[in-house]
């Protein structure tokens, strides 16, 4: 996997391990990394033959890895990459390796390219231009090259370095301050960094002069968008206030309604109570005058008159004996459920009177015709009379049953 056809290669110690490696199977390829001469963290990738590739990520926890496995952590190390097979890098890895720059001075000694595509050109050369002073940036055009140039700085032969030490002709000291005025503008976003122009009348002024001019535009768009965000945020903040105050009179409306209904459940409960009282004093007195009856037959029995006068009287008194017999009523105790029920179809139904809204509260709680017209005190033809009153009262249709419409009426709790 290392080029093991360079004289250096061959004097220097590499180590690897099977697990220096980190698979990208989306972008199709596999990056390996290995370490020679002690602190030359070399990087790869494999591909498929014939094959080009976009490098997605860094994969700085495979270098940390290799680091760390190396004992090289807190120590000076230099990476070299072989751009064999990469066409191209993402804006993330462009990222990445300018945080690399930035973030590993001064342990990071000489960050070397070697292979390197002419689509990949001016991108490493991008590299070259915004790196730190204390970081030194190679470009060569073999891996026995940039091995070399390694080794110069590990000896500290600086002067014979290309891309590090050499003197820079005019044009390309303008050419390097180009190519990092764009990657300040576009990797690290410093917008408010100045750009040096060359004089107007320079061949290359009309260069910077457009991206000098880039960089005010992209200024004058992030004021632009920053003011729109904050237009959102006080837009969003008043629909929330608003929101707020919406909910907090809607609470205060629930608060209100629900002391209404407590208020119509104590009427109610109150006016059930009384009905209650009046109905115990006609049952009262409804079997006192059954006694009374009784009583009177019994004397009748007694008396010597007329046997045809006698029947007439005896069957009468039975007629009136057996109008006045009440079966027991239903033991109803009221629920607030119940109670809710009630209140419920008195402001629903106003029409309804109060033997209809307790009638209404007996079919609900499943009690029959029989049993309904022992508790009101009426016959069952009556009761059935009084069901369809109360099915028109509704407004419920032939077939709809009234038992089904209660057990279906939204109670408020």
């Amino acid at each position: 996997m290392i080029p093991q056809n360079s004289t250096v290669t061959g004097a220097l110690e590499t180590i690897s391990k099977s697990h220096w490696k980190s698979h990208h199977p989306a972008a199709g390829y596999t990056k390996w990394m290995s370490v020679i001469d002690g602190n030359i963290v070399h990087t790869w990738v494999e591909v498929n033959a014939g094959q080009n590739i976009v490098l997605d990520f860094m994969d700085s926890e495979l270098l940390q890895l290799v680091l760390t496995e190396s004992a090289l952590l807190n120590k000076q190390f230099h990476i070299l990459f072989d751009l064999a097979h990469i066409s191209s890098i993402t804006f993330e890895y462009k990222e990445a390796i300018t945080d690399l720059f930035f973030n590993w001075s001064p342990i990071l000694g000489v960050v070397g390219f070697y292979n390197i595509a002419d689509s990949m050109s001016i991108i490493v050369e991008t590299f070259a231009a915004i790196a730190p002073e204390a970081i030194c940036v190679i470009l060569a055009e073999t891996y026995e090259k940039a091995i070399k140039y390694i080794i110069a700085f590990k000896t500290g032969k600086h002067a014979s370095m290309e891309h590090c030490s050499e003197k820079k002709t005019a044009d390309q000291a303008l050419i390097k301050r180009f190519l990092e005025a764009v990657a300040r503008i576009s990797w690290l976003d410093m917008l408010d960094e100045q750009i040096l122009t060359p004089p107007p009348d320079h061949h290359y002024y009309p260069f910077f002069k457009a991206i000098d001019s880039l960089r005010s535009d992209l200024i004058a768009r992030e004021a632009k968008k920053e003011s729109e965000l904050q237009l959102l945020k006080q837009d969003f903040e008043y629909r929330i206030t608003q929101m707020v105050i919406k909910i907090n009179a809607q609470t205060e409306v629930n608060k209100k309604s629900s002391r209404d209904m407590e208020n119509e459940i104590g009427a109610l409960t109150r006016r059930i109570e009384s009905q209650d009282i009046e109905l115990t004093k006609l049952t009262t007195v409804i079997t006192d005058n059954k006694h009374r009856l009784r009583d009177l037959l019994d004397q009748i029995g007694s008396l010597e008159i007329d046997p045809g006068v006698k029947s007439t009287i005896t069957n009468s008194c039975l007629n009136l004996l057996d109008k006045a017999v009440i079966e027991k009523q239903p033991d109803i105790e009221l629920r607030r459920s119940d109670l809710l029920f009630l209140s419920t179809m008195q402001k629903k139904f106003p029409d309804l009177s109060p033997r209809e809204l307790r009638i209404s509260l007996l079919v609900k709680l499943n009690y029959d015709t029989l049993q309904i017209a022992s508790a009101i005190g009426l016959s069952a033809r009556g009761i059935e009379s009084i069901r369809y009153r109360i099915h028109k009262k509704l407004g419920l249709g032939k077939h709809q049953s009234i038992k089904s419409f209660f057990s279906e009426l939204p109670i408020p709790l």
